[in-house]
Order: structure tokens, then C-alpha cells, then sequence
């Protein structure tokens, strides 16, 4: 199982906009994509093609997140969906 931790670049956290642009992105891969809060040992990860799961998370600026994948082409998956998160998806075209 591939896995990348990424801090959270959008101002206000994993809300409205973000939350969907990586929901979409995530679900895009084909993959099955998995995010949860880092050092939250009570929390489990949830489903990233869910924008309710994602925006349940309350992952806010500055947090770190987990994305986990399976599948062919998880690394490359996931290196694009961390990065996509580490950018303040507000004010993403």
C-alpha cells in the first residue's frame, strides 16, 4: 500500500472547495484512495471519493493528512493528490 503524509495548504482547511477539487481528483485516479487525520490514532481513515467523509475529517490549514492507495500506479497517485493538497485550493482556476 503506497502512502504520503501532506500538510494541508488551503486557508481554510478541507472545506467547500477543497474538499470537493480533491474529492474529484481522488476519485479520478481509479484508485481506491483512503485520507485520515495524521496522529490521530482514535480516527480512521475515510473513503477520498466521499466529500462528506473528506469534509468530516475537519483537516484544517497547517494539518497533516495520510492518503493511502492500492492498485497499479498508487506512487504517482498519490504524489499528485499530496500535491494538490499542499497548494490553498481557494483561489486554484
Amino acid at each position: 500500500m503506497a502512502q504520503r503524509t501532506v500538510t494541508i495548504g488551503s486557508a481554510v482547511g478541507l472545506h467547500a472547495r477543497p474538499a470537493s477539487l480533491f474529492v474529484r481528483a481522488a476519485t479520478a485516479t481509479g484508485l481506491h484512495v483512503t485520507i485520515a487525520r495524521d496522529g490521530d490514532d482514535t480516527a480512521h481513515p475515510v473513503e477520498a471519493d466521499s466529500i462528506l467523509a473528506v469534509m468530516g475529517l475537519g483537516a484544517r490549514h497547517g494539518e497533516r493528512v495520510v492518503l493511502q492507495a492500492d492498485g497499479d500506479g498508487a506512487d504517482d497517485a498519490l504524489d499528485r493528490l499530496a500535491d494538490l493538497l499542499s497548494h490553498d485550493l481557494d483561489h486554484a482556476e
